[in-house]
């Protein structure tokens, strides 16, 4: 899960009261948040990727503050009272290319009041946290902070030639050539090539030219310092997607929001369709029935109970006839429909164990047969010296990539591409296993048994769940012989022969793969890893894989009193 390493007491300062480590744990267990540890001045929290506003001490404030006696409700999002030039970013076409989308709001400070030191180095831990996850490391989207004192609008972005570009970058003493720039400065050799098109770089810079930015990489300390005692800050996005753009922003902007802080829309100018930019200061309305927050929780839910609930999730509620119109920030992307609102109500109920009730049965719950089954095979497959391996069903763009065409199927919007489609098989859990684990020695023996999910177009969903049991052998000398054998063995234990046939599969070397085939159905697939994917894993030693589709044999081997 993504991890924080929070400042204690700017934590406490957010509370506004002293909690203890306990205290914390206790608070953080109904929530998708959790303790990790605690440090001098700090606090590890780790959250579900879906929950990246836990991430920061004023987002974690907010959601702890109603469980402590404090406020509760929607956090108030105050409009602006910007008195400058329109509040505008011109897109040119050039970008279009290779890095479309853009966002902004400019957020300012209360009244008698500037930008702290501490606000502003969360902020940046914020900021980075963001890029890491949310970003995909800068690919999908980054972030900007810049201080609207020092430059003017209407601010544009475009791709400028790399040798007319020249700016003091952000910590730097002296004005540095951009070529200078993308060869020398570290941040520009990791996350120089998001931002360049041959002889181009990207920019944004104002009407005098003064550079804030060379997106993704590092903003310049002209205009794209923010400081201590600034009282008006552009927020910006930049990416290839332009709602995780616009979800960057708002997440961002909750460290000012919590703080007082106004928001003032910025438009977007180009090519594309129009942004006016009030998607980032003003709340989406998601429609919650009562009848969805019944059914999902399993009790009767009363308007007034529900409205209490909704407002201890820092969501403000209004009550209509059968439900309730529900006033979600732009720093929770992760509501999108009833249910995941009806999600938010459950967990401020809060989880706890409940009187267990027997039924009036002369019978008692076992596990199914089926399932008894699976752990069997598991079983014989840890007898024989492999280690078991329990990992997410989601599995990376890149690896997918490699094993192409995979069939898996694409998560819509992922939050990360390290977690893009579904596996359909269990060959890409192990082998992303296998290339974490390049530093141990060889050989390797491993194995899952679990879900994986196949395009079906005749399902509901669009996806069946099967279970398999996949292993996996790297070491010098692992070939189909090993894996052939293995299927053997796991078969024969069920008194079932199978029968090989030659077939293609994408990520594993022609010829030395085959389909394993049982009363014509088939069961089992076994193939040597090509050894393009190994290189590409950084895995030196070559490696077998043996799968066992265990939803399509159970029918086959099953006695007929199983169940």
């Amino acid at each position: 899960m993504p991890r924080a390493i929070l400042s204690r007491p700017r934590l406490l300062e957010t509370l506004g009261r002293e909690v203890t480590d306990d205290q914390l744990r206790d608070l953080l267990w109904p929530t998708k948040a959790e303790f990790g540890e605690s440090g001098d001045g700090t606090v590890t929290v780790e959250c579900t990727a879906d929950r990246l506003d836990l991430l920061c001490e004023s987002g974690l404030g907010l959601a702890l503050a109603p469980h402590l006696g404090g406020a509760h409700g929607g956090v108030a999002m105050r409009g602006g009272n910007w008195t400058g030039p329109p509040l505008v970013i011109e897109v040119d076409e050039s970008v279009a290319a290779v890095r479309p989308a853009i966002a902004g709001v400019v957020v300012q400070a209360p009244e008698g009041h500037s930008l702290t030191a501490g606000l502003l180095d969360e902020a940046i831990r914020f900021q980075e946290l963001l890029h890491a996850t949310y970003g995909a490391n800068r690919t999908r989207s980054s972030l900007g902070i810049y201080p609207t004192e020092r430059f003017g609008f209407p601010v544009r972005y475009s791709l400028r030639p790399i040798d007319e570009v020249v700016f003091v970058p952000l910590e730097g003493t002296e004005a540095t050539g951009g070529r200078q720039f993308l060869a020398t400065h570290p941040l520009a050799l990791r996350y120089g090539g998001l931002g360049v098109v041959g002889e181009q770089m990207l920019c944004l810079s104002d009407p005098q030219g003064l550079l804030l930015s060379a997106p993704p990489i590092l903003n310049s300390r002209d205009a794209g310092e923010a400081r201590p005692g600034d009282q008006s800050l552009l927020l910006e996005s930049t990416g290839t997607n332009a709602a995780r753009v616009r979800e960057s922003v708002g997440l961002l902007s909750l460290v000012f929001v919590a703080h007082g802080w106004t928001l003032t829309p910025v438009e977007i100018r180009g090519e594309g369709p129009a942004d006016d930019g009030l998607a980032l200061t003003t709340p989406r309305r998601i429609e919650l029935p009562l009848t969805v927050l019944d059914g999902l929780s399993g009790r009767t839910y009363t308007v007034p109970e529900g409205e209490h609930l909704l407002g201890q999730c820092r969501l403000n509620a209004h009550p209509v006839p059968g439900g309730f119109l529900v006033d979600v920030p732009p720093w929770r992307p992760d509501l999108l429909t009833a249910v995941d609102v009806a999600e938010d109500v459950i967990l401020a109920r809060g989880v706890r164990p409940e009187d267990g009730v027997v039924p009036p049965s002369a019978t008692r719950g076992r596990r199914r047969a089926e399932t008894v089954f699976r752990r069997q095979v598991a079983e014989l497959v840890l007898g024989l010296g492999h280690s078991e391996l329990y990992t997410p069903m989601l599995v990376g763009r890149d690896l997918d990539q490699l094993l192409a065409p995979s069939g898996a199927i694409e998560v819509a919007n992922p939050v990360s591409d390290l977690f893009s489609h579904v596996r359909n098989r269990l060959l890409p859990s192990l082998l992303t296993s296998l290339s974490h684990n390049v530093r141990h020695a060889y050989p390797q023996r491993t194995f899952e048994v679990g879900p994986v999910v196949v395009a079906d177009s005749g399902s509901e969903t669009g996806g069946t769940t099967r279970y398999r049991a996949g292993i996996l052998v790297a070491g010098e000398g692992a070939g189909f012989a090993d894996g052939a054998a293995l299927l053997d063995y796991l078969t024969g234990t069920f008194a079932a022969v199978g029968v090989r046939e030659p077939v293609e599969i994408p990520g594993t070397i022609r010829g030395r793969a085959a389909r394993l085939r049982l009363a014509g159905e088939a069961i089992g697939e076994v193939a040597e890893v090509h050894p393009a994917v190994l290189s590409a894993l950084k895995v030196p030693v070559p490696a077998v894989w043996a799968e066992l589709d265990l939803t399509a044999l159970w029918p086959l081997v099953r006695r007929s009193d199983a169940d």
